[in-house]
């Protein structure tokens, strides 16, 4: 009996436990999109503060939150510990990347382990039809000052 029960752990007993398995890993594989987006902006807003700080003079002041406080610092302290923070968001990024095709295959081998399939409803087909409708519309657009 305890062989049944150690075995129902690895092996899903039926389809459902299957599907709520497939949705959890999807699920994670989305929350790791999430945040590699969520860093890749981070790295972005450092990237323009550092531009934007580079050219001034080094002893120049410049205000910095640490923890939700905002300390004064000349441009030559802030510039080292901007660069500091974009790297080790950059290498968080790295490793969420791996981590994110080490999901995509352990979610490929779930699928062809269960021949887990998406459907296709019939709502894709009718949206086919109004995309061709649509792109053979355009949008109209007044003048800025037109509205009178």
């Amino acid at each position: 009996m305890a062989g049944k029960a150690e075995g129902d752990f690895r092996e899903p007993a039926n389809e459902q436990v299957v599907a709520n398995m497939y949705a959890s890993m999807r699920s994670d594989l989305n929350q790791i999109y999430s945040k590699i987006t969520e860093l890749e902006m981070e790295v972005s807003e450092h990237s323009l503060v550092m531009n934007a700080i580079q050219p001034l003079d080094p002893t120049r002041r410049c205000y910095r939150m640490i923890g939700g406080v905002l300390v004064e610092r000349t441009i030559k302290e802030v510039l080292p510990a901007v660069q500091r923070n974009k790297e080790g968001l950059e290498e968080v990024i790295t490793r969420l990347n791996e981590a994110l095709e080490k999901k995509k295959k352990e979610i490929a081998d779930f699928e062809g382990k269960y021949k887990i399939r998406i459907r296709k409803g019939d709502s894709e087909v009718k949206d086919d039809s109004s995309k061709k409708e649509g792109t053979a519309q355009g949008v109209l657009v007044g003048p800025a000052g037109g509205s009178q």
